[in-house]
């Protein structure tokens, strides 16, 4: 008996408490309900408005290109101005039926109606207009206006020949069949009223007859539009909108939803609330009876619990604080929901992750290169493998190896920029993806990379040298899918240990051209060291004399499979990846020390070379060339360093820092290929050069009818009274040597004079009497 009388008050108070929440749910939902009717009947009518607007609009801007295409047609205006009553009528019904108008005019400048094709509406009529006109951007005018019956959209345009003659009037009647269309493209109701001063109202409603008597009788009682008006079985709600007003007029609109067809949509509702609730009732009723020990809601806690962690969902524990069994095994659910997730983060990890290095495996690289190829990013990868690896366990032991890996991958890592990743793929493979990176700058990285990791690796009291082989492939280039990029990417490093350099660029679909690029840019950076390099030596004939003391040092690339490497070829090379600097250094001593051998013998010739846009912005560079000086014991004044325009102008400042820091030690300054570059005179003036040098594009073709010879004597001129010599390059024919001659160029250098010969040709040549060919200067 206790124990049902206790299962009794527990059901009854739950009944109870059901009761309560069942009734606020449904005065909450009820208000609710109410409000989303007023809300979505507010909305429906603000989007009605703005349709109706758009329409109304819609309707006017081809009435208005009726009007303004029938006031330009030249055939009407002459019709207009002879007064030809027929022409102007049968044009009139033309464009209006051609637009589907109710009604076009013509009135006079005086506002008086000339020409009508509707004979209902008489000019008195159409006087408001003149009152109640809406001025547009494009000249024309747009009015709503009650005539007899009828609501008419008017539009006007000006004739003009040139001056104005006329106005056309296309009129479009606002009618049932208008509010039928607004009706059905916003399930709205539209009422267009029509006042006027002594006359009836016109009416235009969509409404049903009783709805528009209820309507009609509500503003003839209140005098305004209502925003809410019904009966007993439906009611509306409702949008005011003043369309145009005028002396003795005025036309409104009012949009009506129904607020039963609204509210019909949420009677379902309130008899699924109604079933919900009984069955809730009859439900708590029985379970009340069956847990009468309160137990179920701790239960639920547990097994909602138990649904997270089996869906994987780890982050929220149980909170349930009760201090006897069921409380224990909360805190148990609580340590096994911990555990497992755990466990789960280091599977993932290691799922995705080398154990040794920490890095991204083989999976999870392919993941991002995906990522790649899917958001379109040109990505590069370099595929790197340690040919010596079994050597370094041999001498290491296994854990030196695993140590020489671990290093390898930290300093892989410190290359990395931003957006980039390093994986490690098997044994001593790795793989290095790099973002918003094409073929062409893969190779000058992996150069560069590869230059890193010559440094030694120290492995307990061991210096270890690794022999890194690098396959470069390039998306789209090369493929266009994870694994045959890879794939690639494995066959380019494979192919990469085969060459001294040890670094290979993918080579399928790949021309000779880029295949040499790519053997240019791995050699050169040893190309000074294996003795390949050699200048060659162009005289420089003095004009005046008639005989030669100056020549320029040319740089040449003796490839031991290649043969002669013109400059053109490599030294743009060797500008973007970063070897110039090692050239042009390698240039500077040798021309030195060739300079100190001539010396020697007694052979005094003054050599001008090249300095590149690197070197020019090289705080550094004039110290090292004073050692050299030093070092060789070569005079300063045999030296010319040749600079281009282009470099100065990418740092002036800076540029000329270092040029002043080279005159210091009285090398003279050239500036190379003049007119080509960017200068202007007051930055020329601003450089402590001795010597200009016109580009040979303006001297090889050089004539004196040419526009290039009004360009050649000028900057002769212009050199001269700036105190520079003037150096012609690019003479190949005796007519422009005599030309140059007669107007005191300086110097020349071309074939006619000698093409470039090496050092022990150019000394020979100097060792012969010199007789140029120039022409009598009468």
């Amino acid at each position: 008996m206790l124990r049902n009388s206790f299962q009794a008050r527990i059901g009854g108070v739950l009944v109870l408490l059901l009761l309560v929440v069942i009734g606020a749910l449904y005065v909450a939902v009820k208000a609710a309900t109410d409000a989303a009717v007023r809300a979505q009947a507010q909305e429906q009518l603000n989007v009605g408005s703005r349709v109706f607007e758009q329409l109304l609009a819609l309707r006017s801007d081809q009435l208005r290109q009726a009007a303004q295409v029938l006031a330009a047609d030249f055939g009407f205006k002459d019709a207009v101005i002879s007064g030809d009553t027929p022409t102007i009528r049968s044009a009139l019904a033309n464009q209006g039926a051609r637009i589907n108008a109710d009604a076009v005019f013509l009135l006079g400048l005086d506002g008086s109606l000339q020409v009508s094709t509707d004979p209902d509406i008489d000019a008195e009529a159409l006087a408001r207009l003149g009152a109640q006109s809406l001025p547009r951007r494009d000249g024309a005018h747009l009015s709503l206006l009650p005539i007899g019956r009828q609501i008419y959209l008017l539009v006007d345009a000006t004739v003009s020949a040139p001056l104005p003659i006329a106005r056309v009037l296309v009129g479009f009647a606002v009618d049932r069949e208008f509010a039928l269309q607004l009706r059905e493209l916003t399930h709205l109701e539209l009422s267009l009223v029509a006042s006027r001063d002594g006359a009836a109202p016109t009416w235009i409603s969509t409404l049903p007859t009783r709805a528009q008597a209820l309507l009609e009788a509500k503003i003839q009682g209140d005098g305004a539009m209502p925003q809410r008006f019904g009966d007993g079985i439906e009611h509306y709600f409702g949008q005011h909108l003043q369309l145009a007003s005028g002396p003795g007029y005025r036309v409104e609109a009012l949009l009506h939803k129904s607020l039963g067809e609204a509210e019909a949509a949420f009677a379902p509702l309130d008899r699924r609330i109604l079933l919900i609730s009984l069955g809730a009732m009859l439900a708590s009723l029985i379970g009340a009876l069956l847990l009468a020990r309160s137990v179920s809601r701790p239960v639920r806690a547990l097994a909602a619990a138990a649904q997270r962690i089996g869906r994987g969902d780890y982050q929220q524990a149980v909170a349930l604080a009760r201090s006897d069994e069921l409380g224990l095994l909360a805190l148990a659910v609580n340590d096994m929901q911990r555990g497992i997730a755990e466990r789960e983060r280091q599977l993932a990890h290691s799922a995705l992750h080398d154990a040794l290095t920490g890095l991204p495996n083989r999976t999870l690289a392919l993941e991002r290169l995906g990522s790649a190829i899917t958001a379109g990013r040109p990505t590069a990868l370099l595929y790197l493998g340690v040919g010596n690896f079994a050597a370094i366990n041999e001498s290491c032991g296994q854990g030196g190896g695993d140590l020489a890996l671990q290093q390898l991958a930290r300093r892989l890592q410190a290359t990395l920029r931003p957006g980039d990743s390093l994986a490690r793929l098997l044994g001593d493979e790795f793989l290095l993806l790099l973002q918003e990176c094409d073929g062409g700058s893969a190779v000058a990285s992996a150069d560069r990379l590869h230059q890193l990791l010559l440094k030694p690796l120290r492995i307990g009291t061991l210096d270890v040298a690794l022999e890194c082989r690098i396959g470069i492939a390039a998306y789209p280039a090369d493929g266009d899918t994870p694994d045959d990029l890879l794939r690639r990417a494995r066959i380019a490093m494979q192919d990469a240990a085969r060459h001294p350099g040890r670094l290979q660029l993918y080579q399928q679909g790949r021309d000779a051209a880029q295949q040499r690029q790519v053997q240019l840019i791995r050699d050169l950076r040893h190309a000074a060291a294996q003795g390949q390099l050699l200048l060659h030596y162009q005289p420089k004939l003095d004009i005046r004399e008639g005989r030669v003391r100056q020549a320029e040092a040319l740089l040449r690339w003796q490839h031991p499979q290649l043969g002669m490497v013109s400059p053109g070829e490599f030294i743009p090379l060797a500008e973007r990846t970063g070897s110039i600097q090692l050239l042009t250094a390698w240039v500077i001593e040798e021309v030195m020390r060739q300079l100190q051998e001539w010396d020697g013998r007694g052979v005094w010739v003054q050599v001008s070379l090249n300095i590149s846009t690197e070197d020019l912005l090289d705080a550094g560079l004039p110290a090292r060339v004073g050692a050299l000086l030093a070092r060789y014991r070569v005079a300063p004044e045999q030296l010319i360093f040749e600079i281009t325009e282009s470099g100065v102008m990418l740092d002036p400042e800076r540029a000329l820092q270092v040029l002043h820091g080279l005159r210091d030690y009285r090398i003279g300054l050239s500036v190379d290929d003049f007119g080509t570059g960017y200068s202007s005179l007051a930055q020329l003036k601003r450089m402590p050069v001795q010597e200009l040098k016109i580009d040979q594009s303006f001297i090889r073709e050089l004539d004196d009818h040419r526009e290039d010879s009004v360009i050649v004597r000028s900057t002769i001129e212009m050199s001269h009274s700036l105190g520079l010599k003037v150096v012609a390059e690019g003479v190949e024919l005796a007519s422009s040597l005599n030309l140059l001659q007669r107007w005191h160029c300086d110097t020349a250098q071309g074939y006619l004079i000698s093409r470039p010969l090496a050092a022990e040709a150019f000394e020979a040549w100097l060792a012969q009497p010199y007789r140029p060919p120039l022409a009598k200067v009468h």
